[in-house]
This record gives structure tokens, sequence and C-alpha cells, in this order.
């Protein structure tokens, strides 16, 4: 079996975090030229736009999972190899923190200067605004299942993998401007409660970085960190079983 989608999702996640935590820091962190701007437009758009670049450069290689629900929502659906799952998720993680950490090298000087410890975690890793676990959870799970409903409905047979057997793998090139557009509105709609990760890794990852960042007062919050993993993935699994249960 070839390394090449397992590669290529590694450098598609690695580009959604790093343009995703990027306009995070942008946003958020001292002495930026646009801290303090409106700031809800812009993270939600350039998340928008961090999905699209994401998936244009890497669906021809990988069908452009970027996010181990929409891995695991379509296995569900039968659009996609159980086998190959476990390899792209972790591809998936190991780009987002790679892309998070290129992200924090760029904003290095800012997060120096960047006193308030919640802004700085807050560029890396979601949370919740109102903390109730029993919604957070559902929020995340229903923002996914959004997400991942989508995907399924516009994943096509766009590539081949060399010794999988594999039909309707994931998303082709026409589809990231769609796919990025359905991330924009779910978090404009559903992103104020816990800030829409909607994907375990590009949470995960992140927060690992943090965690090992050289800073005083750190608080990765790991006592949430399990449901923006759990939710995402409930809402992936119902997206796939009432795709099935409606194809």
């Amino acid at each position: 079996m070839t390394i090449e989608p397992f590669l290529a999702e590694f450098i598609g996640t690695t580009m959604l975090l790093l343009l995703g935590v990027g306009v995070c820091a942008n946003t958020s962190l001292k002495n930026t030229f646009v801290q303090g701007q409106p700031s809800w437009i812009l993270i939600t758009s350039a998340w928008g736009f961090a999905v699209f670049i994401s998936v244009f450069i890497t669906s021809q290689f990988s069908g452009a999972h970027l996010n181990p629900a929409v891995s695991i929502g379509l296995a569900v659906a039968n659009k996609f190899s159980w086998s190959l799952v476990p390899g792209y998720v972790l591809a998936q993680l190991l780009g987002a923190m790679f892309g998070a950490f290129l992200a924090y090298l760029a904003y290095r000087d800012h997060y120096q200067v960047t006193d308030d410890e919640a802004t700085v975690k807050g560029t890396f890793c979601t949370g919740a605004a109102i903390r109730n676990p029993v919604n957070n959870l559902y929020t995340e799970a229903i923002g996914t299942f959004v997400l991942v409903f989508c995907a399924l409905a516009i994943a096509g047979p766009n590539i081949e993998i060399e010794g999988v057997d594999v039909q309707n793998f994931g998303l082709g090139a026409l589809d990231a401007l769609p796919i990025g557009l359905v991330v924009w509105g779910i978090g404009m709609s559903l992103g104020g409660s816990t800030g829409y990760a909607i994907n375990p890794a590009r949470d995960l990852g992140p927060r690992i970085v943090y965690q090992f960042l050289p800073r005083k007062n750190k608080d990765a919050d790991w006592s949430y960190s399990w449901i923006p993993i759990v939710g995402p993935t409930l809402g992936a699994v119902l997206a796939g079983v009432l795709y099935l249960g409606l194809s």
C-alpha cells in the first residue's frame, strides 16, 4: 500500500491548522494589526477558507478528510475502508500538531507579549462559553453531524489507492468550496457555544502543542478535552447511520 494518501492527510491537516490557529492568533494576541477588530466573522471565514484550501490541495491524493470524524463517518456509511481509518487519524493528528506549531512560530513574538493565558490557550484549542458537559457534547455532536452528513452527500469516487478496494472515497477538488462553506456556516450558526471544534484532531493536536509550550501558568484544560473528541465522533457516527438509512 502506498504512503501517499497518509502523507496527503498530514499535509492537508497541517495546512488547515496553520491557517486556523493562525487566524485565532491574529485576532486575539497582543499587538497584531487586527487585534480588537470584529473577530468572529474573520475567524469563521478564515476557518472556512482554510478548509477550502486544504481540501483543494489534498483531495486528489487522499480524498481530503482532514478530520477523524469525517473518516469515521465515511467508513460507517460504507464509503471508506475501515482498514485505512487508523492511519488517517494518526496522520490527521500529527498534521494538526505540526500546523499549530508552525502558527505558533509565525506569531511567537506576539505570544510572548500576551499575558492573558486564557487568550493564548484559546488560539490553540476550544472551550465552552458556558461549561455544561451535556450541552457542550450535544453542540459538538450536532455541528459535526451537519459537517459529515454534507460531506457524505458530496463524496465521490475520485481517487484510487494501490492495494485497497475503495469506492466513494472522499471529497474531490470541485467539492472544496462547498465543504468550506459548510464549515463557515457551522461556525456562524453553531460556533458560539463551544468554539465548534467539529474535528477531534483540530482540537487535540493544538492542545498537545500548547501543553508543551514554555509558558508559565498554562492550563490545557484536559478535563474538557474529551468533549471535542467524543462529541464529533458521535455526530459522525449518527450522520453515517442516517445516510445508510436513506441510501
